[in-house]
C-alpha cells in the first residue's frame, strides 16, 4: 500500500486555548494512539489533502520536527460543520508484525454481459474492511464483473486472498446486476435469474441489508 508523509510538530500544550490558536494559524491538531501513550502533534491543513480528499487508501508516515517518525493509519477525522475545514484527526500507530483492520476501496474491472444487455450494476459497498499486517494491505480490492449476467451476484467469498482476510459475513454481496425496464435478457440470463430468485428467499437477512 502507498504511504503519504506528513510533516508535523509535537504539541506541548493541548488545552482548548492552545488548540484554538493552532486552528486559527491554519494548523490541524492531531493525536496518535496505539503506542505507549497518546502523542499530540499538529500539521498544516494542506498537508492532509492527499490523505483526506482521495478515494484511495493510504498508510501514513508522520515525521515530527524532533526527528521522530511514526507509521500510522487515519482512524477518525472531524470537520467544521460550516466551513468544512479539518478540525481534528486521530491516527493509530501501526507496527510491521501486528495485523490491523482497514477499509479498502473496491475497483471493478471488465465488462459485465448483464450490464451490456441493459441491466443495472449495484455495489452496496464502495469499501471493504480487511485485516492484515501493514505490508500485506492492498491499495484496492479488484473485482472482475465480466462473468455477471442479469440476476447474478458476486459474494465476498469469491474474493478470498491469502494476504488478508475480510471482516464481513460470507453472505455479503459485493456487487450484482439487476434487471432494468430496458434490459435485453438472454436465455442464459433468464435461467440464472430464476435460480437467483429461488435462492433469494433463503438468503440471510444480513445479505439483504447489504443490498
Amino acid at each position: 500500500m502507498k504511504s503519504i508523509t506528513i510533516n508535523g510538530s509535537q504539541r506541548e500544550s493541548v488545552g482548548k486555548k492552545a488548540t484554538k490558536a493552532l486552528r486559527n494559524a491554519g494548523q490541524v491538531p492531531c493525536v496518535i494512539y496505539g503506542g505507549d501513550k497518546p502523542l499530540h502533534f499538529s500539521a498544516p491543513e494542506l498537508a492532509f489533502s492527499k490523505l483526506v480528499y482521495t478515494p484511495d487508501a493510504h498508510t501514513v508516515v508522520i515525521t515530527l520536527d524532533n526527528g521522530e517518525k511514526y507509521n500510522a493509519i487515519m482512524q477518525d477525522i472531524q470537520f467544521h460543520p460550516v466551513t468544512d475545514k479539518i478540525t481534528h484527526i486521530d491516527f493509530y500507530q501501526i507496527f510491521d508484525n501486528k495485523a490491523i483492520s482497514m477499509e479498502i476501496p473496491v475497483h471493478t474491472v471488465g465488462s459485465s454481459k448483464g450490464v451490456m444487455n441493459g441491466g443495472n450494476l449495484r455495489m452496496p459497498y464502495r469499501k471493504l474492511k480487511v485485516k492484515a499486517i501493514p505490508s500485506k494491505l492492498p491499495d484496492f480490492i479488484e473485482v472482475d464483473i465480466t462473468p455477471l449476467k442479469i440476476g447474478s451476484k458476486l459474494y465476498i467469498t469469491e474474493l478470498k486472498n491469502e494476504d488478508y482476510s475480510f471482516l464481513h459475513p460470507d453472505n455479503t454481496v459485493v456487487c450484482q446486476v439487476r434487471r432494468s425496464r430496458l434490459a435485453v435478457v438472454d436465455a442464459d440470463d433468464d435461467e440464472e435469474e430464476g435460480e437467483e430468485g429461488a435462492a433469494e428467499g433463503a438468503e440471510a437477512p444480513a445479505a439483504d441489508a447489504a443490498e
